[in-house]
């Protein structure tokens, strides 16, 4: 199929539908991940359709959509593992760190469950629910921010902020809605960029964990610059020109 075609057929599903899923488009096209995401890349430099988190939307309808926590989950599934684990790998017991909301903190959560000694503080309750029950690390403890509940499962507004400006963390986990040169981090939620940009005032480390469909997004809130970014943690699958708007700014990117 000439990628003409592919790509005009794409554009169809997506006025049809209103939006398209990158995984469900490779099944019905029988082509690449890569390639439908090159396919989305010249509808979006045309104007055509506007690139989100897993898929692509019509222009002008996703800056302030959020998807509900289930919806996410089950996206680039194997990617989100992996930076977990990758993530897992910078804390060390008896250290206190913070995770905000979002299905990539939570896999971390889950790589440590047995680190012992750690203090976590976060804005998640399915992280929190995660470590209820005495389930958690031997000799460490849990905070949860306490806040308004948004559609993610993040805890967020005045209450959640005015708790994590009177702690300090080692390291902060935060996860993001989409990645920019321009834009930075940002969030379909304003209350929650002001959350995260609570937390990241009172961190001696950020660590953004997020996999390549997050690249190139723009949503509606930044909360913060690449230069704010300790350690980038993602999958092999980040493009190069990823990479290249990083150097100089993000601090390290680990793969």
């Amino acid at each position: 199929m000439l990628a003409r075609h592919r790509q005009s057929l794409i554009l169809q599903a997506v006025r049809s539908d209103g939006s398209a899923r990158v995984s469900d488009l490779t099944q019905q096209l029988g082509v690449s991940d890569m390639t439908i995401r090159r396919d989305l890349e010249v509808l979006a430099r045309d104007g055509l359709v506007e690139k989100v988190h897993g898929g692509a939307v019509l222009p002008g309808s996703h800056s302030a959509h959020e998807p509900g926590f289930e919806d996410k989950l089950v996206l680039e599934r194997p990617e989100k593992t992996s930076i977990a684990r990758a993530a897992a790998s910078l804390v060390r017991p008896g250290t206190a760190v913070a995770l905000s909301a979002g299905t990539t903190t939570f896999a971390l959560a889950q790589c440590l469950l047995d680190v012992p000694g750690l203090t976590i503080v976060t804005n998640s309750l399915r992280v929190a629910n995660l470590f209820s029950g005495g389930r958690g690390p031997e000799g460490g403890s849990i905070v949860v921010t306490g806040g308004v509940r948004t559609a993610s499962d993040a805890l967020v507004g005045p209450v959640a902020d005015l708790t994590i400006r009177s702690l300090h963390f080692d390291t902060l986990f935060l996860g993001c809605h989409g990645i920019d040169p321009e834009a930075g981090l940002t969030t379909p939620n304003l209350a929650e960029a002001e959350t995260n940009r609570a937390f990241i005032k009172v961190a001696r480390r950020v660590v953004v964990l997020a996999d390549h469909t997050k690249w190139g997004v723009v949503s509606l809130a930044s909360f913060a610059t690449l230069d704010e970014v300790s350690v980038l943690v993602t999958d092999g699958l980040l493009p190069a020109e990823a990479h290249a708007a990083m150097t100089g700014r993000v601090s390290e990117v680990l793969v």
